[in-house]
């Protein structure tokens, strides 16, 4: 047996849903309560928790799965006395509720739905209720000596691996196969992907992507020989995003070299030596020049910039001092006008006040 509970705020809608025809089972239950239609169990119990404004969730929901093997042993009176001690022990002596049975799955299971605000307008704690629902249950399965979820999951994890022998063979062979083509294209980039998917699949492994409501995939799916695998089970390495990062090219960064300062003069000689190059030195190519030649261009060069200077100084001396070389920091007395002039305007300031 297993319990589950949690806090609703649709109480309407829940009741129309236990109450509903070709799901409900067996009506076993009502609990400080005269109606027997949904509606009728709704404004009862919204006469009681209208007194409390502040809670949203007005409602618990309560789910009760029994085990096919359990059902034969269990009439109708047992499933009476067992929704009863469940909610009993859940702490609900002082609330309304109403328990139906379900016949809409293979497995019988109950549905209780009670009220949150007691019928004294104390509120119900559901901390950990869920938790709270799985340990009444337990207890109730020991008491009356049905079947225990948690035993029944421990033991189908001790005897996983050996349940289906031919499923296991056959995972041991699709993670074969995919080991070895990714070890083969491994950090091969785009085109290694392509390949490593089209191996695959000549190799009888179908993979697909498995899609969520809005269409985006956040998983993929291995098929070989009539079993499907999740990506998971076939390694850490076959998801959806770490099998993509498998075939990055990796980029090897080449190693910084320190500079100290021995190197720096054979540093600046090379540089004095060689200068900056838009084409490396061994591309450059310098046409032989005459030594004649170069000396007239670089005594025609000196002529002109002599003729250029002298001309400079005597517009300089004709202008007559209008140009000072001296600059804004050594100006004393441009700094002492400046003052005097903040400083009449500060007494002025104090002048208006009455100062």
């Amino acid at each position: 047996m297993i319990g589950k509970c949690r806090a609703i705020a649709h109480g309407s809608n829940a009741l129309e849903y236990i109450f509903r025809e070709g799901k409900l089972g067996k009506t076993l239950l009502f609990h400080n309560l005269c109606g027997t239609t949904p509606k009728e169990i709704y404004e009862e119990m919204k006469i009681v928790n209208d007194y409390n404004t502040r809670c949203r969730n007005k409602f618990l929901r309560i789910e009760i799965g029994i085990a096919p093997k359990d059902e034969p042993r269990l009439n109708l009176t047992s499933v009476r006395n067992l929704a009863s001690n469940f909610a009993g022990r859940m702490g609900l002596a002082d609330h309304q509720w109403v328990a139906v049975t379900h016949k809409d799955t293979d497995n019988m299971h109950i549905h209780i739905i009670a009220n949150r605000i007691s019928l004294y307008g104390n509120v119900y704690d559901t901390t950990f209720v869920s938790n709270k629902a799985a340990r009444v249950a337990e207890e109730l399965s020991r008491k009356y000596g049905l079947t225990i979820a948690k035993e029944v999951k421990a033991e189908r994890q001790h005897q996983k691996a050996k349940a289906n022998p031919t499923r296991e063979q056959t995972k041991q062979q699709i993670q074969k196969i995919c080991y070895a083509l990714l070890e083969k294209y491994k950090g091969t980039g785009i085109t290694g992907h392509s390949m490593f998917l089209y191996d695959l699949n000549k190799s009888g492994v179908i993979i697909e992507r498995l899609k969520n409501k809005q269409g985006k995939v956040y998983g993929l799916k291995f098929s070989y020989c009539g079993q499907t695998f999740k990506a998971s089970e076939i390694g850490r390495e076959f998801g959806y995003r770490s099998l993509q990062k498998n075939f990055e090219i990796s980029k090897k960064t080449e190693p910084k070299k320190t500079m100290t300062m021995a190197d720096e003069p054979t540093k600046n000689n090379a540089q004095s030596d060689t200068g900056y190059q838009l084409v490396p030195p061994s591309r450059s190519h310098i046409s032989p020049v005459n030594t004649n030649e170069s000396s007239s261009i670089a005594q025609a060069v000196s002529n002109v910039a002599s003729t250029a200077i002298n001309a400079a100084e005597e517009i300089i001396s004709g202008v007559g001092g209008l140009i000072n070389p001296q600059t804004h920091g050594d100006d004393y007395a441009e700094r002492a006008w400046q003052h005097r002039l903040r400083y009449q305007a500060k007494k002025k300031k104090k002048r208006g006040r009455g100062l």
